[in-house]
């Protein structure tokens, strides 16, 4: 079978949105959405309502964990990937896994999954209400071979798998030298 990785993120700000405490969160947003599309094994991701970029993947919808607090946006991303170590080494490397390590200063402490990976087929392209379902079905049922977490992963055959550490280092470390490559020349 051929297949992609589908990854959602979702967090909830501990502050409105344009608070001064998450200018950290800010600074990195737009580094980290350049730098996604260099990341080896990215196939793309959804854009967002009212900005410029890709195509939104569907309506733009917000898990139910979300309540609208007057800020009208949550961060929240919907992207798909090659496989399980090139989306680890993006997700747990280089500038988004430094803003990984802060996001207890900007968002609350999650009573959900702070993510859900699924695998879709080689030609289906996920919106944010399959975002969204999956998310649920994660919290509410755990990790199965339908959605499920990089501690528990599973192959596109619903297998439980072993992510090669290995592989994910040498990964990130060609993610780090094709950056490096692209801010020199820039």
């Amino acid at each position: 079978m051929n297949s992609k990785l589908a990854l959602f993120t979702f967090g909830v700000f501990a502050k409105p949105a344009d608070d001064p405490a998450n200018d950290g969160f800010h600074l990195r947003n737009d580094p980290i959405l350049a730098a996604v599309p260099l990341a080896q094994g990215y196939l793309g991701h959804s854009g967002y309502p009212d900005e410029e970029g890709p195509e939104i993947w569907g309506e733009y919808v917000c898990p139910h964990f979300y309540v609208e607090a007057g800020d009208g946006w949550t961060p929240q991303a919907l992207s798909l990937w090659q496989d399980l170590e090139s989306t680890m080494a993006f997700a747990y490397q280089g500038l988004h896994g430094e803003a990984m390590r802060h996001g207890s200063e900007w968002m609350v402490a999650p009573q959900w999954p702070p993510y859900a990976l699924w695998w879709v087929d080689a030609d289906h392209t996920p919106d944010w209400r399959e975002a969204c379902a999956k998310h649920l079905q994660l919290h509410q049922q755990g990790g199965s071979g339908q959605v499920f977490t990089f501690k528990e992963p599973f192959s596109a055959d619903g297998d439980p798998v072993k992510l090669d550490a290995g592989r994910i280092k040498q990964i990130a470390a060609a993610n780090a030298a094709r950056l490096a490559n692209i801010t020199r020349a820039g």
